[in-house]
């Protein structure tokens, strides 16, 4: 309790510090409103509160206690019990919390700093959970209005200056490959083999990235997709095998970040001034579920939230697919390396987010995100 009064205290004096400083500091070029923003683009790992704002099932909010109940008051739709990796990122970049793109409060000033795209449940593919989340591509149209918005309300110059400055943080992909597999009997995924599939999930990320540098970005980080085939869902699909990781999605998962590097070097080298921050998400999550103790976790394979076997049944918050349910909630949230079934506490978050902040070039690189805000 007392931890999460001192997280919670620390967190309020950085969000008043920015709010001083950019209400009394607007000319000083040094100081946050000459900040690079920061544009998050995703899934269930980035989403900051999107999923409220659409018309989905309950099963892909998370706008219900416990979910969000470290750092915040109430609820946010952050699928944590607490802050995210783009919070962190943004605490350490020194701006405010960068907020979903379909939050109906935001104006013009918030989008200045950022915005946030992601959507929990989505995928590089329009037909993973279709209808239910934002994909890729319409993360991509809405960064496009917002982009239109800045320009229409700050002028062709400004907008420029905000959008060529910013950073574009991407993690996305891994649900293209466990919705085919656990949820639907997929056309797409059927039709091709892993090697093309993998290849298929790829090629619409790198379109979103080319059209992203169109409109006048050059600074971009991306996470590989991690260790999910581990996380406590997964563990439990072979009843047979409890504890045991889900080879169907690990082989789909390596594929994938085998060849992520060599999209992303040969967009260094076909697009001028393209420069790039990827973290090895996987080895950074493989670490902490295989050596928790060492990381500060009593448990690495059990979910702090849900119910079954390692609580690995995706109960949490008592809503599955609009049914009510119960689940079990641990006393103790920051024992714990997995909060749900899928998603990591704070703690873990933050210990992901300086990795991807300040770690060396081995594990996040060929720049790290501090890197690249620092470029001009």
């Amino acid at each position: 309790m007392e931890n999460s009064r001192s997280v919670s205290i620390l967190f309020f004096v950085h969000t008043v510090v920015l709010s001083i400083v950019s209400i009394n500091c607007k000319d000083n070029n040094n100081l946050v409103t000459n900040q690079a923003a920061l544009f998050v683009f995703g899934d269930s790992l980035f989403d900051a509160g999107n999923n409220n704002y659409i018309d989905t099932f309950s099963r892909f909010k998370s706008n219900i206690w416990p979910y969000a109940q470290t750092t915040f008051k109430s609820p946010t739709g952050r699928i944590s019990d607490g802050r995210l990796i783009p919070d962190f990122i943004a605490e350490y970049a020194w701006l405010p919390l960068i907020p979903p793109n379909l939050q109906p409060s935001n104006g013009h000033n918030q989008f200045t700093f950022g915005v946030n795209f992601a959507s929990g449940g989505a995928g590089a593919l329009v037909e993973t959970f279709p209808g239910m989340v934002i994909s890729l591509g319409a993360q991509l149209n809405n960064f496009k209005n917002v982009e239109k918005r800045l320009r229409s309300e700050l002028g062709d110059s400004e907008a420029k200056r905000i959008i060529s400055r910013a950073v574009y943080l991407f993690h996305i992909g891994g649900n293209d490959y466990v919705y085919p597999i656990l949820f639907a009997n997929s056309s797409t995924f059927k039709s091709s083999s892993k090697e093309k599939f993998s290849d298929f999930v790829l090629g619409n990320i790198t379109a979103v990235i080319e059209e992203v540098y169109k409109v006048g970005g050059r600074k971009f980080g991306f996470l590989n997709i991690g260790a999910y085939d581990c996380a406590p869902a997964s563990l439990i699909i072979d009843r047979t095998k409890i504890g045991s990781c889900f080879k169907p999605i690990t082989d789909l998962i390596n594929m994938h970040n085998k060849k992520l590097p060599n999209v992303l070097e040969r967009l260094e080298s076909d697009l001028s001034g393209f420069k790039y921050a990827l973290h090895d998400y996987h080895t950074s999550l493989s670490e902490r579920i295989n050596n928790r103790l060492k990381y500060g976790f009593k448990e690495g394979k059990k979910a702090c939230c849900g119910t079954g076997p390692l609580r690995g049944i995706n109960t949490c918050g008592g809503r599955v697919w609009g049914l009510s349910q119960r689940y079990e909630l641990c006393e103790n949230v920051t024992e714990y390396l997995f909060f749900d079934s899928f998603h990591l506490t704070e703690k873990a978050h933050r210990q992901i987010a300086e990795l991807i902040w300040s770690g060396p070039s081995n594990v996040t690189g060929p720049y790290n995100l501090k890197a690249l805000f620092e470029l001009k």
